[in-house]
């Protein structure tokens, strides 16, 4: 079932330390009774670690029940760590003000993420954005607003395109377009023509793809196809769909519903252009824009 991304009490880290301490304990067939009978852990605060929905978790609770279930010293540090980085500051704590219920909760998401797939048929990706795209977006929704907004969201975003060009891991993602949001103005045709052609660089990346879906390509997956985002994690955590409209977003975490999604992709896939021709179409609309 999808849960509403802003009601989510659950972080990345939380549900992975969670994961890794449940497949301990299962190991040695202990049932949370038991391990309450000897810990004097409370089961209930177990089973919340466990779901990582105990936002009090501390590192010496992760330390005391690993070795318990004799998880490798190693696994242990690690899994400390990721309790301890939850009482750090997050990088994009500076904007808050400016971040639409639910897109915090994403934004925690896509930093630990290691492979996107987006599928967006009505704007450019925001990971892909030129500054001046990104600025008439934000000057549109944000109309009438204070300038210092408008700059700080354009900054926000241009802070999360990093993950696709850092030096150190950048992520893997791939990119579906339907065409139409290639001929889609936004701003100027100047705009317009050093977008695309922002686009058809990134595609030239080893992690990047960037795969168009023609007109001709028509309903490949029979319906209306809503836009959204497969996040995959490392250590084995479960994937999650991030999906987004005008009046609200949504998280789903069940393997059910991340595995249609995942369907849906792929036939949109099957569907779209492969790489090189993606890349001519993209540069041949671009040159359609006059400066």
């Amino acid at each position: 079932m999808p849960s509403k991304a802003n009601l989510s009490g659950t972080t990345l880290r939380r549900r992975q330390v969670g994961r890794a301490l449940r497949d301990g304990r299962q190991e040695l067939r202990l049932t949370l009774d038991q391990v309450a009978d000897v810990t004097r852990i409370s089961r209930s605060t177990l089973s919340r670690i466990e779901l990582g929905q105990y936002e009090k978790v501390r590192d010496m609770e992760v330390e005391y029940l690993g070795r318990y279930y004799g998880l490798p010293e190693d696994r242990i540090e690690y899994l400390k760590s990721l309790v301890c980085k939850d009482e750090t500051k997050v990088w994009y704590q500076d904007y808050r003000q400016l971040i639409v219920p639910g897109f915090g909760t994403y934004l925690e998401l896509e930093s630990f993420a290691t492979d996107f797939k987006f599928y967006q048929p009505i704007v450019i990706p925001g990971l892909l954005q030129t500054e001046p795209y990104a600025r008439t977006l934000e000057q549109i929704h944000r109309a009438g607003g204070p300038i210092e907004e408008i700059n700080a969201a354009v900054e926000l975003r241009m802070q999360r395109t990093k993950l696709l060009t850092r030096a150190h891991m950048p992520v893997r993602a791939e990119f579906l377009l339907q065409e139409n949001t290639l001929y889609t103005l936004v701003g100027s045709p100047a705009i317009m023509r050093a977008q695309l052609l922002r686009i058809a660089d990134l595609s030239t990346r080893d992690n990047i793809t960037v795969r168009v879906v023609p007109f001709t390509a028509g309903l490949p997956t029979g319906s209306v196809t809503p836009p959204h985002i497969l996040l995959d994690f490392p250590e084995n955590e479960p994937s999650i769909v991030y999906t987004e409209a005008g009046i609200g977003a949504m998280v789903f975490e069940d393997t059910e519903d991340v595995e249609r999604f995942r369907a849906f992709h792929e036939t949109l896939r099957r569907a779209a252009l492969e790489e090189q021709p993606s890349r001519d179409r993209i540069r041949k609309i671009a040159g359609r824009y006059k400066q």
